[in-house]
């Protein structure tokens, strides 16, 4: 072998070796670029932008739960960047997209579920996640909110039903009166009779159709029209005037104690018609002689009003229902009260509509407490500081925060 073929000889492996050397190299650096990309947390490039555009709830979050990057609509669900995930379900649904390798980087899930937005007690929101897998330890959460398209489909079916079960009944008995009094045109006494049950189903009648469109009202707005910092004394003063000739005429005294000076955003009517709602309903199941009690407290961040009575009470069994359109846990007493069994459902309603709840404690023969909880606010600059009543001797049960109704209106 001449000295030409053994430098093409030598050319030929440098080359070889040289192609290998550079095949072994360019396969760790990709290697190595794949492993800093599983493990890395570092935020593609772009995400960060599109997130804080965003108007939904987003959120990128690594592999112990913890978020990176927040959209600004995911703060009131407790995302903020550096919290953890607060919902087990949040973490089930990113750990499981994160972990599913076989689908390949941009694997999917959906799931439904219910985030409180907001500090208690504000209601849960009822959410549509979805989680995106953008590599092995980040996941894009997206959350829409869809409570209140369920609001309204919900509002719509209960609108239907309502009318068709409810109004049917006074309807037939104002139809069957008048053919009544027809039939005893000659008989005064008789059309007399019928009149005035003719008089009192029409009233029940309008009663009940009022209701029904103040319920669809609240649960259709999707905000409130009037809202603004309200004075609770002024909320409570407002129902108790309302409702004076109803405690009067029935024996039952209304006493009110508690805290003064406190404030809560909302629309103060919807907040006097509730606390009016539960302090008909007090007075209805209330014996003559009794008195009810309506008691206002401060508890940390939340306002307390508090409805009492000393009442028929409202059994276990019934007491997770009484909220419920048209329960009526006392059938008869609420046919000679004239109740339509919405009152409880339009408080209910219209607390939630506020960022609050309603809650329950009664004991059959012992009378019942509701408790409407709000968001507590500052008072306004030039309102004084809130201050606590004096405790009187009579009106133990006003003092007493947590009961009202012995049955629904």
């Amino acid at each position: 072998m001449d000295e030409t073929q053994l430098a093409l000889l030598a050319l030929l492996v440098g080359v070889i070796i040289g192609g290998s050397v550079s095949v072994v190299i360019v396969v760790a650096l990709r290697a190595r670029d794949r492993m800093r990309m599983q493990t890395s947390t570092e935020i593609p490039g772009g995400v960060r932008d599109v997130l804080h555009g965003l108007d939904d709830a987003a959120v990128v979050v690594d592999a112990s739960s913890t978020v990176l990057v927040a959209s600004a609509a995911a703060v009131p669900f407790h995302l903020g960047e550096g919290d953890v995930l607060p919902s087990d379900e949040l973490r089930l649904i990113a750990r499981r997209v994160r972990d599913h390798e076989a689908t390949g980087p941009q694997s999917t899930a959906t799931t439904t579920l219910r985030l409180r937005r907001g500090a208690p007690p504000a209601e849960p929101r009822l959410v549509v996640v979805r989680a995106t897998r953008l590599s092995a330890r980040l996941t894009l959460l997206v959350l829409r909110d869809i409570t209140e398209r369920e609001r309204v489909e919900q509002m719509r079916r209960d609108f239907v039903a309502n009318t068709s079960h409810e109004l049917k009944t006074p309807v037939g008995a104002v139809s069957l009166l008048a053919e009544a009094i027809e039939s005893a045109a000659d008989d005064p006494d008789q059309v007399r009779n019928f009149a005035g049950r003719l008089s009192a189903e029409a009233a029940r009648l309008a009663q009940l159709t009022s209701r029904i469109m103040n319920l669809s009202r609240l649960q259709a707005a999707d905000e409130l029209n009037d809202e603004r910092d309200v004075a609770v004394d002024e909320v409570v003063t407002s129902a108790i005037e309302a409702h004076a000739i109803q405690a009067g005429s029935s024996g039952v005294e209304l006493v009110r104690g508690g805290e003064r000076g406190l404030f809560v955003r909302g629309d103060a009517q919807i907040l006097s018609e509730a606390v009016g709602n539960l302090m008909a309903n007090a007075i209805a199941y209330s014996p003559s002689g009794s008195s009810v009690g309506i008691g206002v407290k401060a508890v940390g961040e939340i306002v307390e009003i508090a409805v009492t009575d000393r009442g028929i009470g409202i059994a276990e069994a019934d007491q997770e229902r009484v909220f419920e359109r048209f329960y009526r846990a006392d059938q008869a007493r609420s046919r000679r009260t004239g109740g339509t069994g919405l009152g409880l459902a339009i408080v209910k309603h219209a607390i939630q509509r506020h960022g609050g709840e309603v809650r329950l404690w009664s004991r059959p023969g012992r009378g019942s407490t509701f408790t409407i909880r709000l968001p507590l606010v500052e008072p306004p600059a030039d309102q004084p500081r809130p201050t606590r009543a004096r405790k009187k001797k009579k009106p133990k049960a006003a003092a007493s925060a947590p009961s009202t109704n012995g049955a629904p209106v």
